[in-house]
């Protein structure tokens, strides 16, 4: 039986019209240069995650003997398992041996995990997820888009652009995308597309060809002290990129700029509206979604007509597009591919209706991503109410972000917060800030807001409040999408 992917993949090579104008077919596999992993034996804990399990079939598919261990086996174990892989569901060891060159571990396998300390009694050599992400890009033509904002949806999108233009990329993405069958996929082709994540550093790391900065904000102060920290960080990123390489950015963001200025190589922006080296133009909106034309320096690169709705989308299909120009892929045809394009999983994901009311669900869990995106869902539903659910993640970052926080919910007629989900942060930290703070900072800002702890008294609320043309839509990166499931359940 063919994986989802398989067949995501076979249905996009349906729709794909064969090579883009100007460029070469597809590489084919026997055409790589011998990987240095060949015949090496690598073990994974954790393999199931979206990132392990793609990293863990592009080494399959160079010539590795893979390995690992997922204590909750998915779709992405069984077709590893079909590969030939070799996974156990307990993390004890059991697969591991001295003839195990090395093991890949995610950055949620603590020191104190049995299987990774059955591999130190071994001798075995380990490494993190983003180390490995890094040695396995540096064999391929690497592109690595980072940023505060918008890093998932363009990784996506430039991953689904490359594959609708017949160049069968490798990717790594940080959410599921139904399009592509997942989150992940090993190609036969040179580019390899990947989410570069800023928290904890991770991004550093990578070998990118070429880099992609959307925007550089405030986030992840936990791990940062403070923005210039962020920025600079942002600049050792861009440093990796090698000179005959090139650096994307953000040309309205002067933090992005300052992030490559006086880097030796070569820069190019990229904007909406504005001056830049990639110029995308709006010449109408429908239900929220844009459409335009791009520019490359003032002349005409391609079009764009869109099916997903906001103008942080117009924007990041613009970086999509040059990033597949940066591939070697014609701008015209990756951008026309982009109309087709229907978004991340929980990227304003409509979940279904209860009561005559419109359910959603989006990620976002910083404060310029719910002002955005709640104007976007604005402009698509023109709902008669819109009430959002959203659960803060973190302490640390309400409190630091609190009063961006307090300003973020203006185009919402009333947002509902449940406590804030715990993780990471330490308990004195989880003492310094409530769920209550946040609402009455939202109230004193002249937005509605309350505060309801329980997920139960949330959904009791919506089943009362909740009537013909309203739209509600959870927001966070912790578990509230599950209140809007619950609701679309009564509907069944």
């Amino acid at each position: 039986m063919r994986s989802a992917m398989e067949h995501a993949l076979s249905e996009l090579r349906k729709e794909s019209r064969g090579p883009t104008r100007g460029v070469a077919e597809p590489t084919s596999r026997a055409e790589f240069p011998a990987s240095r992993f060949v015949r090496r034996h690598i073990h994974f804990i954790g393999i199931g995650g979206s990132g392990m399990s793609g990293l863990a079939r592009m080494l399959l598919d160079s010539g590795a003997i893979i390995t690992g261990s997922e204590p909750k086996p998915n779709a992405q174990t069984l077709e590893l398992v079909q590969r030939g892989a070799k996974i156990s569901r307990d993390q004890l060891g059991e697969l591991l041996s001295r003839e195990v060159d090395l093991v890949v571990r995610t950055a949620a396998v603590k020191d104190s995990n049995p299987e990774y300390q059955a591999a130190c009694q071994y001798g075995i050599k380990s490494v993190k997820y983003a180390e490995m992400l890094g040695q396995v890009m540096q064999e391929r033509f690497g592109v690595a888009i980072a940023g505060t904002h918008g890093k998932s949806t363009t990784t996506a999108m430039t991953a689904y652009a490359l594959l609708k233009c017949g160049a069968d990329p490798s990717f790594v993405v940080g959410g599921t995308v139904p399009q592509l069958g997942g989150g992940s996929h090993s190609g036969t082709g040179k580019a390899f597309v990947a989410e570069a994540c800023e928290f904890d550093r991770s991004f550093h790391n990578l070998r990118p060809r070429v880099a992609v900065i959307t925007n550089v904000e405030a986030d992840h102060l936990d791990c940062y002290k403070d923005l210039d920290e962020i920025i600079e960080s942002f600049r050792t990123f861009a440093r990796i990129v090698p000179g005959d390489g090139l650096i994307l950015i953000n040309g309205s963001d002067p933090k992005a700029k300052q992030a490559v200025s006086g880097l030796g190589t070569p820069v190019q922006t990229v904007s909406v509206n504005g001056e830049a080296d990639w110029s995308a133009t709006a010449t109408g909106i429908e239900r929220g979604c844009h459409r335009g034309e791009i520019r490359f320096r003032g002349q005409p690169a391609g079009s764009l007509r869109l099916s997903i709705a906001g103008e942080h989308n117009f924007f990041d299909a613009t970086m999509a597009v040059a990033a597949c120009a940066a591939c070697g892929v014609d701008p015209a045809r990756a951008a026309q591919a982009l109309g087709d394009f229907t978004g991340v999983d929980r990227r304003m994901s409509e979940v279904g209706h209860f009561n005559g009311a419109t359910i959603a669900d989006d990620y976002g869990h910083h404060p310029t991503e719910i002002r955005t995106t709640l104007k976007a869902l604005r402009e698509k539903y023109s709902p008669q109410r819109l009430i959002c659910v959203f659960q803060p993640h973190q302490h640390s970052r309400t409190r630091l972000l609190l009063d961006e926080f307090a300003t973020a919910f203006v185009s919402a007629d009333l947002a509902i917060i449940p406590e804030i989900y715990f993780v990471r942060d330490s308990e004195a930290e989880r003492k310094m800030v409530s769920a209550q703070d946040l609402v009455d900072r939202i109230n004193r800002n002249g937005q509605q807001a309350v505060h309801l702890p329980a997920f139960d008294e949330i959904v009791n609320r919506l089943r009362e409040e909740l009537r013909p043309g309203d739209l509600m839509v959870t927001m966070g990166a912790g578990n509230v999408w599950e209140i809007g499931r619950e609701l679309v359940g009564d509907e069944k």
